[in-house]
């Protein structure tokens, strides 16, 4: 029986259209299509039927996706299995991980890997939480690096493991010579009135900042919506306004912009998810060891 179709099995099961698991695995629909049909034949029996505009599963196609999840997490130890056996780290190691925390924790962990396993490469992309947990769901890629705040807890697949990595706290970015950049600190009802740059690369944070705002008292005036890290600092630079952002982006040089610690504090958790079975691989082993050290590092020398 074909992986790849009981791959795309799978994901019709989670994204229950064929778009969806299109993107997902970057086949055309016609192509998942096929293969629906091909397994369908392979089995000899129905697995899926239309829903509205998308698809679920027969109660056939159900038992063959529980069976499937087996086999994956049998495969996924086998590899590592046989990787413990050679206890060398070397070949291929696919990470995933959003801006903020890549800037700070991929470039020295990469450093730090190519000193220490010279035979390990590693290939990084770059995806916000969501992405890249449905990247590590379909296996194409092998970690996720993700936040509570577009991951909620015990919103992983049972199949999936995860580790802490660092806590993040979020600052207010103004301006240099904004009429709150010589406060210790500020809070939410300080704001109120001030023109707001929001990175709506996660609508999860976008949505924590308007209920956070509204909580204080008021909406947030938000004159600007950005999709990148430095279209928003150039804004916020030229007082076209303020922003909430992670307090890991204070760790870039922020010339002309003040950073001032918000109160009280908002904060989210960064952790590293990979799949079950993974675990003993000497790879996945030494990339956690190295990226918590890194992470380590910068929980002691902030900025």
């Amino acid at each position: 029986m074909d992986l790849g179709r009981l791959r795309a099995l799978r994901e019709l099961s989670i994204r229950k259209t064929m778009a969806a698991v299109s993107d997902a695995l970057l086949v055309s629909p016609s192509a998942i299509s096929q293969q629906m049909t091909l397994l369908e034949q392979e089995v000899g029996a129905t697995l899926i039927e239309k829903r509205g505009r998308g698809v679920a599963l027969t109660v056939a196609g159900q038992i063959l996706v529980d069976r499937a999840e087996r086999i994956f997490a049998e495969l996924e130890a086998a590899k590592a299995d046989i990787a413990e056996l050679e206890n060398l780290v070397a070949g291929d190691l696919r990470i995933a991980a959003f801006p903020s925390v890549a800037a700070v924790l991929i470039p020295p962990t990469i450093q730090q890997l190519a000193e220490d396993h010279p035979l390990l490469a590693i290939q990084f992309d770059e995806m916000e939480p969501e992405e890249s947990v449905a990247a590590l769901r379909t296996w194409q890629t092998d970690v996720a690096i993700i936040d509570d705040l577009n991951i909620l807890p015990g919103a992983l697949d049972s199949n999936m493991e995860t580790i802490p990595l660092i806590e993040d706290v979020f600052h207010v970015m103004m301006g240099k010579g904004h009429r709150l950049a010589g406060r210790d600190h500020v809070t939410l009802p300080d704001l109120t009135g001030e023109r707001w740059i929001i990175d709506t690369a996660s609508s999860n944070y976008t949505r924590m900042l308007t209920e956070a705002c509204q909580g204080a008292g008021f909406d947030p005036q938000i004159t600007a919506r950005c999709k990148g890290f430095e279209v928003s600092i150039a804004l916020i630079r030229s007082h076209a306004g303020i922003s909430i952002l992670p307090g890991l982006r204070a760790s870039h040089d922020l010339q002309d912009v003040q950073v001032r610690p918000l109160q009280p504090e908002i904060r989210r958790k960064i952790s590293l998810a990979y799949r079950k079975g993974q675990g003993r691989s000497p790879a996945l082993r030494a990339f956690i060891a190295a990226c918590r050290q890194k992470a380590s590092d910068l929980n002691r020398h902030p900025g």
